[in-house]
């Protein structure tokens, strides 16, 4: 989805270029380089935006929940790990990018969904995505959220990111997360709390094209994300008038689950080990809440998460 917008925007900024208007583009281009940094600066959200009507009907389509399981006091900041990432990340976009499913349960608190930062790089589309309260993945980025002294400040992070997309098939329960620890070191570094967020049903929106690991497809992908930044997995799901075959994802309930806190105390240099230990814990926190869970949202007693 945000592909198919994202190469609209920049046909229309080529659009602008080649035409009568190209003093507008050009006037853009001035806005975007003296603007380049604000992904990075807490972006520039707008309420209008994320309150659009057409947002409610996008939650209600599938539909999609947020439930809480524990109160987060808006005094502190929060780092949020977002899985699986699924094809369409849909969850996330729904519950943290529109209003007023998370505004509602945890007042106070802000969201932030950190996103690649190559999508800052599309002209009017980059201004459209921090509307709605996207910011750059970046380090900068994921500081500058965590470093509000007031507290109430939430970076909501797919820690799976786009390598994960290509494990999204109807019934995987395989996370990328074992190597990544980024996540758990911008933490320690701001005292943000780490909250596991599973979100039941992401991966069903979607069939995709079988890429097991080792096959010719998953090498070609794996390569292409390496050079490109995001993956490109091949899927499909229905139509508009049919249920066969199409790019409309199915209508299959999401339920996103935010886990408890896990307190963190500021560490300004942590130690590998540190890191490691803190990493542990929430590996058996986020297991946790999803074994406590599951059951509500339709997976066998004998499935559990698998960690990669």
């Amino acid at each position: 989805f945000l592909s198919l917008v994202a190469e609209f925007c920049c046909g229309f900024f080529v659009i602008l270029m080649l035409g009568n208007f190209w003093f507008l583009a050009v006037l853009y281009l001035l806005w975007l380089y003296h603007d380049w940094e604000t992904p990075c600066a807490g972006g520039r959200r707008s309420q209008w935006v994320r309150s659009w009507t057409v947002w409610k009907y996008f939650r209600e389509y599938f539909p999609i929940h947020l439930i809480k399981t524990s109160e987060l006091n808006p005094n502190h900041n929060y780092l949020l790990g977002f899985h699986p990432h699924g094809v369409l990340v849909a969850g996330a976009f729904g519950n943290f990018c529109t209003d007023p499913p998370f505004k509602n349960l945890f007042p106070g608190l802000t969201p932030y969904l950190h996103i690649m930062p190559i999508w800052f790089g599309c002209p009017f589309f980059r201004e459209y995505v921090m509307s709605a309260g996207m910011v750059s993945a970046s380090k900068e980025s994921v500081s500058y959220v965590l470093n509000n002294e007031g507290g109430g400040h939430a970076s909501v992070i797919v820690i799976g990111g786009a390598e994960e997309a290509l494990n999204a098939h109807p019934g995987s329960l395989t996370l990328n997360i074992l190597k990544r620890k980024g996540f758990i070191k911008m933490a320690l570094k701001h005292g943000a709390h780490l909250v596991p967020v599973f979100s039941f049903g992401e991966n069903e929106l979607f069939k995709q094209v079988a890429n097991p690991k080792g096959s010719w497809l998953r090498n070609v992908q794996e390569k292409l994300q390496k050079i490109m930044g995001f993956a490109l997995p091949l899927f499909h799901a229905r139509g508009i008038f049919q249920y066969s075959f199409g790019l409309i994802p199915y209508r299959q309930p999401i339920h996103t689950v935010v886990g408890s806190p896990i307190p963190v105390k500021q560490n300004l240099n942590p130690t590998t080990e540190e890191i490691d230990q803190l990493h542990a814990l929430y590996l058996q926190k986020l297991k946790k809440l999803f074994e406590e869970h599951k059951s509500n949202y339709g997976i066998p007693e004998h499935k559990s998460l698998i960690f990669e």
